[in-house]
């Protein structure tokens, strides 16, 4: 097998592609056969020794993940060798092969391509937690998007209008407000030309939103908390714009809000019942086409230096996914 090998996290630049010995599965795992794995921010944070989570060196990036089972351990009984599924394990997915523990593989249906099944778990069960779990959203709420035309962002905007939400979609280029316009956000607002207070109080009629889903933090979240409907919430859901913003404590006591946590992956862990019927109900609305991954590209995976600096650009609308031939 080959794999993308960090041994020293401070940067894309010092990952190599290395052979390596084919592991074998112990109790409790599978060897997967990658197909194909998604690019996402934590993976970029891993590498630089920026996230929570801190792996053991030397470690292989790629969070998340699809691809066939090879073999499996002692004690996995649900997953089959030859099955399909997905993964989101944190690290191991930039490779041809790792080993992935079975509890976290969701086998997938008949139908559901590698390409899509990488570059679902993480977006779509972040965004769902979010607006069904932690905000309780409710049919024609209306929702605003920061970051829409991103991975968690353009899941956001099929999750709310699947969940009958008005969705307002704010994104940094008009032709990323075109992409969330084609995903059935109700109106958009291009943050770089546009004041996003004004334009927030003349699409709903100085109501504001009743949820705020927010996965970049930076300069747009007091103006964005400012703007919300009596009884908001407010998701924090990530940084990805950098600064993680201190927010005055007044604006939730006058508007009767709540700021919101969501942290899915401790929800899985904490809630494992709640989280695989979550899984379920995803896995059905993509089957009904409620719900599809928005791919910005497909890569090769001896390329995945080249994705890393696609991201940084910000110029990725949906995800990016790099695949073994």
């Amino acid at each position: 097998m080959h794999a993308w090998l960090c041994e020293n996290p401070i940067g894309v630049d010092t990952l190599t592609w290395k052979e390596l010995p084919t592991p074998t599965p112990g109790p409790g795992q599978v060897l997967l056969e990658i197909q194909a794995a998604s690019l996402n921010f934590p993976d970029l944070l891993i590498v630089q020794n920026k996230y929570q989570m801190k792996p053991e060196l030397p470690f292989v990036p790629g969070s998340e993940y699809a691809g066939l089972v090879r073999a499996v351990g002692e004690g996995v009984t649900h997953l089959q060798v030859g099955q399909s599924v997905a993964c989101l394990s944190g690290t191991g997915g930039f490779g041809t092969h790792t080993l992935a523990p079975a509890k976290l593989c969701m086998p997938l249906p008949a139908g559901f391509p590698a390409v899509d099944a990488a570059a679902f778990i993480m977006t779509y069960a972040t965004s769902h937690h979010a607006l069904v779990d932690r905000a309780a959203l409710k049919a024609g709420e209306t929702v605003l998007v920061l970051g829409a035309a991103g991975g968690v962002g353009t899941a956001a905007i099929q999750i709310a209008k699947a969940m009958g939400a008005k969705v307002i979609a704010a994104a940094s280029t008009d032709e990323k407000c075109a992409l969330c316009k084609s995903l059935g956000a109700d109106a958009t607002i291009n943050y770089s030309t546009e004041n996003l207070r004004e334009a927030l109080k003349t699409l709903t009629e100085g109501k504001g939103p009743d949820v705020i889903y927010d996965p970049v933090g930076g300069e747009f979240a007091e103006p964005a908390f400012r703007s919300i409907a009596w009884r908001g919430r407010y998701l924090v859901v990530g940084f990805a714009g950098g600064p993680i913003p201190s927010l005055p404590l007044n604006l939730p006591l006058l508007k009767g809000a709540s700021l919101v946590g969501v942290f899915w992956g401790e929800f899985a862990k904490r809630e494992p019942q709640a989280n695989a019927a979550m899984m379920g109900e995803l896995a059905q609305w993509y089957g009904q086409g409620k719900i599809k991954p928005v791919i910005d590209r497909t890569m090769p995976m001896s390329e995945l230096k080249a994705a890393y600096a696609h991201m940084g650009s910000r110029g990725v609308k949906g995800k990016l996914v790099m695949v073994n031939p």
